[in-house]
């Protein structure tokens, strides 16, 4: 009885843990029971995805552990002379590195040094709305690049879109995004001046606990190079193997640890999930059943589920069932916003914030699902129109 109450913790804590993660290796065992395993298994998986999420993730562990993107964020913090400013630029920054280091990156590396920036300027009040926006601004940025967040990547490998025709596509609404968070920046700074005239924040002395230890070019330059095969694996000018490769070099000869930081569990969850759809699209009911919600409403049924299951593992699901590669790109990337597990990447600002004070835990869900929900119906009246 203990060793099967001590299983059923572990499986519950492996749950709350990685709630994605244990969901699809659950769809995928169901659906191996529905489909034996044979030949076919081995076409199901995408390598190429995995391969060039892989190597991206090596890239942006090795710029994270030389300290780039947080010294960045110290230069321009000291450069804010205000509290609008500082979350102005906080938000800018997660937006525009969004778009190379990926969502995730950006908000693991922004989101810690927000928090104290905002908590030595005294302005604990404002990192709810601070935290919220540069969330959607990491998940809005990300949006825009091929290699911005993994479910461009993947909808970019099995569509044979052109980087240019998703850059296209997204534009507007990465734009969009971008406006409406200057403008809640705005109105957000107004009401905080009415309501606390007698606050004058300067932050040029904020101090967050960051290395001072000086950069040099054996630092960056390993990471950038492989940031650039990854772009052009993306371009398809070279195979993902080289990517692979070059991760790996790169690795053993600069930094061990980049390896270390790869989030495995994302690339087993896509892993999981390929099983998961190669086998649903064999089963000739759920497959025309599937098939008959998604056809023509493929921007719509991205969107919805990923309220529910998240962007990425939507992306996967539905692109089995439907051609309009276009409409589930938007789908999916506006689909990260909304629930908490609309995007991956939203758990990640969320987890840090409820760590360094729990007790704002239930007002940061309040505003994160209010303010989502705003700007994906915003982006939904967009999509309208430009349809």
């Amino acid at each position: 009885m203990d060793k099967l109450r001590d299983a059923a913790w572990r499986v519950r804590a492996f749950f709350r843990r990685d709630a994605v993660l244990a969901i699809a290796l659950v769809c995928a065992a169901a659906s191996c029971a529905a489909v034996p395993p044979d030949a076919q298994y081995a076409t199901y998986v995408d390598w190429r995805t995995i391969g060039l999420l892989f190597s991206l993730m090596v890239a942006t562990s090795g710029l994270a552990a030389a300290g780039v993107l947080s010294r960045a964020c110290r230069a321009l913090v000291r450069a804010c002379k205000s509290g609008g400013v500082l979350i102005a630029a906080l938000v800018a920054l997660t937006f525009f590195s969004s778009m190379v280091v990926t969502n995730d990156v950006a908000l693991v590396a922004f989101v810690p040094l927000a928090l104290a920036a905002l908590r030595e300027a005294g302005l604990v009040r404002r990192l709810a709305f601070a935290v919220v926006c540069m969330t959607i601004a990491a998940n809005a940025g990300s949006m825009l690049t091929p290699i911005g967040n993994p479910q461009n990547i993947y909808v970019l490998s099995v569509s044979g879109m052109a980087p240019g025709e998703l850059v296209a596509a997204m534009a507007p609404y990465s734009a969009l995004a971008f406006g409406l968070l200057a403008a809640a920046i705005g109105v957000s700074e107004v009401r905080d001046r009415k309501r606390f005239k007698h606050v004058s924040a300067q932050v040029a002395d904020v101090n967050p606990s960051i290395s001072e230890r000086s950069l040099a070019a054996r630092d960056i330059a390993p990471w950038m190079l492989l940031i650039l095969v990854c772009l052009l694996c993306v371009a398809r000018i070279v195979p993902v193997s080289v990517a692979v490769a070059a991760a790996l070099v790169l690795a053993f000869a600069f930094n061990k640890t980049a390896l270390r930081h790869v989030d495995y569990a994302l690339l087993l969850t896509f892993a999981a999930f390929f099983i998961f759809v190669g086998n649903v699209a064999r089963v000739e009911m759920v497959r025309d059943a599937v098939a008959s919600l998604v056809d023509g409403r493929a921007l719509l049924a991205g969107a919805a589920a990923s309220q529910v299951i998240s962007n990425v593992p939507a992306a996967i699901l539905l692109s089995g069932f439907t051609a309009d590669w276009p409409a589930l790109l938007v789908g999916v990337n506006i689909g990260g916003l909304g629930t908490l597990v609309a995007s991956m990447a939203s758990l990640i600002s969320y987890k840090q914030l409820a760590v360094a004070y729990p007790e704002l835990k239930g007002y940061y869900l309040r505003m994160f699902l209010g303010i989502n929900f705003a700007f994906l119906a915003a982006l939904f009246v967009l999509a309208f129109m430009l349809s």
